[in-house]
Parts: C-alpha cells; sequence; structure tokens
C-alpha cells in the first residue's frame, strides 16, 4: 500500500507551482473524497485498535504507529455520514500529520493519486450550510465520467477532538507593544474557516481587527483593489497570515505575486500552515515569506504580530 505514495521529495517538487497531489478514496458510499498527499505519511490496513476508557465518540481506538501510540479517528463518523460502512467493504487507514501530530482515519477503499492544479479546486456551494465537513470541491475524471470529488476539512474534524487553545501566555506579551495593536487590522487567509476563528479569536484579544478571505485568488485581488485605489497595503493592514494550501491559489504562489508588484511588494507575509517538513523553510525563503509558523499556536501568532509592530514602530 505504501507504493501508492510518491516520496517527499518528488512531492515537494509541486509546492509554488500552484499544484497538489490529492489521495482520493471511499468511505463506504458513492461519493469519492480526498486530501492531500503532501500531509499523508502512509497508507496502511487496519491495525490493531485499543479501545481506552472516555475516548471521544469519534476515535476507533489507538495503535501503535512506528513506536508511537496515536489515535485512530473514524473519518465517515467524524464528517456525520449515517449509513455505517458494510463488513464486506475493505477499510484501510491514512496516517497523517497536522499541526505537529501524528493521527489516523480509518476510511474504505483507496482509489488513486491525481496530480492537479489549485485553480481546479473550488470553494464548496454556500448552499450545503456551514456545518460542512469539506474545504473545497473538484472535478475529476474517474473511468471515463467527470466526477465531484469531496476534500475534507481536516482541521475541522480535529477540532471537534482536541479543542484548539486560543489563550495567550502572559510570559510572550511585550507591553510596549501590546498597547500599539489595539486597532491594528491583519489579513488572515485560509480555506479552512476552523483556521480563520482561532487567528481571528487570538488576536481579537489584544485589539487587533482581522479581515477574512478564504483563497489567494480572493486575497490577492482585494490587495491589488487597494493599491489600484492609491492606498498603500501596508498602511491599510499590519501584516497577512496566510496558509499555504488553498483553493484557486495557493500561499505560495499568493506570497510571490505580492511580492512581484512594487505598490505592496514590502507586506509582511507569514505562512500559517499544517505542513510539516523542513522544505517549507526553503519555500518561505524562495517566494519571500517573512515568517513561517505552525497553526494552532496563539503565542506564536503573537510573536508574529509583535515582531511586525516592532519593525513598524521603528519605521520599517
Amino acid at each position: 500500500m505504501s507504493g501508492i505514495l510518491a516520496s517527499v521529495d518528488q512531492r515537494t517538487q509541486l509546492v509554488g507551482e500552484n499544484r497538489l497531489e490529492l489521495l482520493m478514496f471511499k468511505l463506504g458510499s458513492r461519493h469519492t473524497f480526498a486530501i492531500n498527499v503532501f500531509k499523508v505519511k502512509e497508507v496502511i490496513t487496519v491495525p490493531q485498535l485499543n479501545k481506552m476508557p472516555g475516548l471521544h465518540a469519534n476515535l476507533r481506538g489507538v495503535t501503535n504507529y512506528r513506536g508511537t501510540s496515536i489515535p485512530v479517528i473514524d473519518l465517515r463518523q467524524a464528517i456525520k455520514m449515517t449509513s455505517k460502512v458494510g463488513d464486506s467493504e475493505r477499510q484501510n487507514v491514512i496516517i497523517t500529520e497536522y499541526n505537529r501530530s501524528v493521527q489516523g482515519f480509518l476510511i474504505g477503499d483507496v482509489m488513486n493519486i491525481v496530480n492537479t492544479s489549485w485553480s481546479n479546486i473550488q470553494p464548496p456551494p454556500t448552499t450545503i450550510g456551514k456545518n460542512n465537513y469539506l474545504t473545497a470541491i473538484t472535478q475529476i475524471e474517474i473511468a471515463g465520467k467527470n466526477e465531484i470529488v469531496e476534500i475534507i476539512d481536516v482541521e475541522k474534524v480535529l477540532a471537534e477532538i482536541v479543542d484548539y487553545d486560543i489563550e495567550i501566555s502572559e510570559e510572550i506579551l511585550d507591553e510596549a507593544v501590546v498597547k500599539h495593536l489595539h486597532g491594528q487590522t491583519v489579513l488572515v487567509v485560509d480555506d479552512s474557516a476552523t483556521a480563520r476563528w482561532q487567528v481571528r479569536d487570538t488576536l481579537k484579544q489584544l485589539g487587533i481587527k482581522t479581515i477574512e478571505m478564504r483563497d489567494g485568488l480572493m486575497a490577492l485581488k482585494h490587495l491589488k483593489a487597494w493599491a489600484d485605489e492609491g492606498k498603500n497595503v501596508s498602511d491599510e493592514i499590519l501584516m497577512m497570515f496566510t496558509d499555504a494550501e488553498m483553493p484557486e491559489m495557493d500561499g505560495y504562489r499568493l506570497t510571490a505575486e505580492v511580492r512581484s508588484d512594487d505598490r505592496m511588494s514590502d507586506l509582511f507575509i507569514a505562512l500559517n500552515t499544517s505542513l510539516s517538513g523542513s522544505f517549507n523553510e526553503a519555500m518561505v525563503q524562495k517566494v519571500g515569506c517573512n515568517r513561517l509558523i505552525s497553526k494552532f499556536q496563539p503565542d506564536m501568532l503573537v510573536d508574529v504580530v509583535q515582531q511586525r509592530m516592532r519593525e513598524k514602530l521603528a519605521g520599517n
């Protein structure tokens, strides 16, 4: 099963080219689901699962993975699909790494990996309601037919099992800088509503306002509109936090586009991503991000805005 995944080195070549690979799978229904291959460590057959007292309802159990105990989440149950997978249907576990943690997701059949462009990835229709578990949808040719593939919002699934903290440590606060943050505005670009509210609710405690965008193209158009009006983008917002993976335009391409426009090339940009791996440091340098931080770390968010505020106070 591990042969279905390309090597990390090969996959990283897609990063910054506005392309991605999707691992497609079933959950015991006619629907086809997917997650970004870049977050997948391995696909394995269902291992021995140990039930523990007080497990969350969406957890099937805990297993030993390469010497470490990890939780295995029933993905079908977690996204509120009603009917159960039949005993005769094959099941697998996707081992993933999100936000510095490793976990498994119990799924059905693994289909294949497809290479596509973020420009082909669209936000889910607004008519499906705000409680859906999708970050995006796309159309992929499967057996000669174009089928809708639903890309799961894994961060939302995880947030319902482990509460994402927004508490700021007192020792991280620089009072000489914090007093200047009240009333500042930050642009937050992320396709996950869960990730956006975590940034918003963390920074709101410092009196910082947020403008939220769900994809890189939307954000770029907004920034260019300001520039076209003759506004200094760095006067409109203190900085921008952007996710790496988004429909329409990824965060790497968004950063590169901003840097290539002289009217806003000095904008302070922090890549706020759940992707792990040393490649990100190189990508940050390549496209010109000012900072790289892992998601769901309130102290890191505050550290970044304080850094930017210090630079602004110094006239940079």
